[in-house]
């Protein structure tokens, strides 16, 4: 058995190591990232039943009025507390013209389907973050404790457990 990187008996002698094998890897790599091109900006859509369905960048969410929600979950490992900063889903809404529905009871009776880019999906509804009803403050989140996020984060303040704050929001829609 001839282990990486160590010399081995040929009929002509003994065959040279390949000590710069790890850089030629290192390479390869970089060359890929390199050509893969600048990774895509961070951008989230706002689709279905609103008015007109939208997309904003990271820059564009920071622009909007910010909100702020510091809120403690349970864990396996035990509590957790953080400060998130973001921007309310309901303002996110309403920013696309509000919900694309003129009936009795709009603002109750429709779902609300965040998706993340692994695909996690969290459900809720408008009836339960409309200011005039439920009134939770679900967060699209780009700051935890001051600190930029790898992507938009769904933060539900209240709620006992972490499983409804969805990582990496990609898509949200009202239906």
């Amino acid at each position: 058995m001839n282990l990486p990187n160590t010399p081995r008996e040929t009929p002509h002698g003994r065959e040279p190591r390949e000590p710069f094998m790890p850089v030629r890897v290192a390479l390869v790599l970089a060359a890929a990232l390199l050509l893969a091109g600048p990774a895509a900006a961070q951008s989230l859509s706002l689709e279905g039943k609103v008015t007109q369905p939208h997309q904003w960048t990271l820059e564009q969410i920071r622009s909007m009025p910010a909100a702020h929600a510091e809120v403690t979950y349970l864990t396996d490992h035990g509590p957790v507390t953080a400060r998130f900063t973001g921007v309310l889903l309901w303002s996110l809404i309403q920013s696309a013209g509000g919900i694309d529905d003129a009936g009795k009871g709009a603002a109750l009776r429709h779902a609300i389907r965040v998706i993340a880019k692994d695909g996690w999906v969290v459900v809720t509804s408008t009836g339960e973050i409309a200011p005039d009803f439920g009134d939770k403050h679900a967060l699209i989140a780009y700051e935890r404790d001051g600190k930029p996020l790898a992507g938009f984060r769904l933060v539900m303040p209240g709620d006992k457990r972490g499983g409804r704050d969805a990582r990496e929001v990609v898509t949200i829609a009202v239906e």
